[in-house]
């Protein structure tokens, strides 16, 4: 059409093969397209652009005109791919995030899984409440009972004694206070008495024997009059006096036997409430959530300890969590102390490797030699058979350094 403008001349005009349509203000719009195209070019060549992508289904290759003059800086035609949008994939789509968002991102992902695994952790090992069960127990006193174990703890020094206390002794020696517990261990299981009684038993005759020097002669003697006097404090049908001196082959009078309680309740000065393993162990087996096996297991163990005297060097609560730490090791062959039980026995798994390493040497040695008390008792199927389980060897090994 004469007079009309060219496609080649103006760029600015779309559909340019209508002869009606024309863009007014010709040479203004090429200044303005000349002016707009010397500022890309003075753009900084060292910006890293990103490949562009330009969704064709907007433009017709038709109605799209181009001035053959103002080439496309090479940077741009070859960063630049045109595409469409049903081409584009996920890659394509990432690859128009910046780089530092991409490290945000991979950061937050990493908190996030870190979150996720410390919530893990706490779910898979909770701190359980013991007590919930027995709310409606009045015997389960759950109302105070934390107070009671609190103070246990506090007074469980005064019921310990020292582990050299036999240097004062100059007729007995600690060889003749094992074998006197190890027949007392039986004695009390032929009596048929309460495990309560056995360690207040014990308790007793060291604590005596540390105050009051002994001859040999009359150390069977102490031992059968703390048993009277904690079957007295524990039990509900006690045994009579006769029953003691029978037990002893007659070694002793009953005249004896009354004398030698009236010296040892003025020595202890009548104090018989102390805090013995057993006070423990029935709390600790709780928060281990024990069956039948580990608490024979354990009581099995911690007798073995009660024969020991270099194991009067541990108050009675570390003895009763390490006996139940062994006997778990002992029962699934690997390190087992949940937080429930560190928190309610206030010992951390670091705290009882020393004493389970001791009783994991009386496990191994239980049944050797003359003192078999505890381990025949343990063997009976009353009881389980809890000596023969295999000992927790791999504590002896294990790296506690670690």
């Amino acid at each position: 059409m004469g007079g009309g403008i060219s496609e080649n001349e103006n760029p600015c005009l779309i559909g340019a093969g209508s002869p009606n349509l024309r863009m007014a203000g010709v040479g203004k719009m090429k200044e303005s397209t000349q002016n707009q195209r010397r500022a890309l070019i003075s753009i900084n060549q060292n910006i890293m652009l990103q490949p562009c992508m330009i969704n064709k289904r907007g433009f017709s290759g038709k109605d799209m005109t181009r001035d053959k003059k103002s080439e496309m800086p090479k940077m741009f035609a070859e960063d630049c791919k045109i595409i469409g949008v049903e081409e584009c994939d996920d890659d394509d789509k990432e690859a128009d995030v910046p780089l530092f968002v991409k490290h945000a991102e991979d950061f937050l992902d990493e908190i996030d899984r870190m979150d996720v695994d410390e919530m893990e952790e706490d779910v898979e090992d909770p701190i359980l409440d013991i007590d919930s069960n027995d709310l409606e127990d009045p015997l389960a006193v759950v109302e105070y009972v934390d107070d009671i174990y609190a103070y246990y703890r506090k007074t469980e020094i005064s019921s310990c004694v020292s582990p050299y206390y036999m240097d004062n002794q100059s007729d007995i020696n600690e060889k003749m206070r094992a074998i006197l517990i190890d027949w007392l261990i039986e004695v009390h299981y032929k009596f048929e008495l309460m495990e309560e009684t056995l360690f207040l038993t014990i308790n007793i005759i060291d604590r005596f024997l540390e105050k009051q020097s002994v001859v040999r002669k009359k150390l069977q003697l102490v031992g059968v009059t703390a048993m009277l006097l904690a079957c007295k404090y524990e039990e509900v049908s006690v045994p009579i006096v006769e029953d003691f001196v029978l037990i002893s082959d007659k070694a002793y009078t009953r005249k004896e036997v009354l004398d030698m309680e009236k010296l040892m309740v003025d020595t202890l000065q009548f104090n018989m409430s102390v805090p013995t393993p057993y006070v423990f162990m029935s709390r600790f087996l709780k928060a281990a959530q024990f069956d039948k096996k580990l608490e024979r297991l354990s009581f099995f163990v911690i007798e073995l300890c009660l024969v020991e005297y270099k194991m009067l060097k541990f108050p009675p609560s570390l003895l009763a969590a390490a006996a139940i730490y062994t006997a778990q090791c002992s029962l699934y062959q690997f390190k087992q102390w949940s937080k429930t039980s560190e928190w309610h026995t206030n010992y951390a798994e670091a705290q009882l490797w020393e004493c389970s390493k001791l009783m994991v040497s009386l496990h191994q040695k239980a049944g050797a030699g003359k003192l078999t008390g505890a381990y025949r008792k343990y063997s009976s199927s009353k009881f389980g058979y809890a000596a023969k389980s295999e000992p927790a060897r791999f504590l002896l090994t294990e790296n506690f350094d670690k």
